[in-house]
């Protein structure tokens, strides 16, 4: 039995629905798709003053690279935690949790840390059934992330005396002075 959508899936479905159109090509069996109010009367529409740029201030034109993974722990910083000469104050266990629940747990967790002052975490994620559970994959891209990458120093597997290879240490940076 198929549950009803969410009404944060019903919304996220009509702003699809609303920006699709079918190719000229193809034709529609007994159903036209209607364009989104904003486009049906172009008089509506506010012509754009123009963008005034000053030339010397663009960029050479480069290839835009979005931030790659991150880096693992500094090999010594990864010794003092899993030795726990660096206390492991900040410990969050995600089993039990789905993706959809566990990204934000994980990210309010890692935030509320950081902002405690704490340098490292242990974030437990489980191996999954096979080796390669969903949460285990996850976790170092959801740490890459922009949500995280502010905070976020490096990433490493644990220890075994830690979880092994179903948790991860999540070193964070160090918190900017209060002004």
């Amino acid at each position: 039995m198929k549950r009803p959508p969410r009404q944060d899936e019903m919304r996220l479905w009509g702003m699809v629905t609303a920006t699709v159109r079918a190719k000229p090509t193809q034709k529609a069996v007994g159903w036209t798709p209607k364009a989104p109010k904003s486009l049906e009367s172009p008089t509506t529409l506010q012509p754009m003053a123009p963008l005034l740029i000053d030339p010397k201030s663009l960029k050479p034109a480069g290839k835009a690279r979005a931030p790659g993974p991150l880096e693992g722990i500094e090999p010594n910083r990864k010794r003092k935690i899993a030795r726990e000469h660096t206390p492991l104050e900040a410990r969050l266990d995600l089993h039990g949790l789905d993706q959809d629940r566990a990204r934000p747990v994980l990210e309010a967790f890692l935030r509320r840390a950081w902002e405690d002052g704490h340098r490292a975490a242990l974030v437990i994620t489980g191996k999954g059934k096979v080796g390669m559970g969903v949460l285990r994959s996850r976790t170092p891209e959801w740490l890459a992330g922009p949500a995280l990458r502010d905070i976020v120093a490096g990433v490493s597997p644990a220890d075994k005396r830690h979880g092994g290879d179903g948790a991860f240490y999540v070193a964070l940076k160090r918190r900017p002075p209060k002004v």
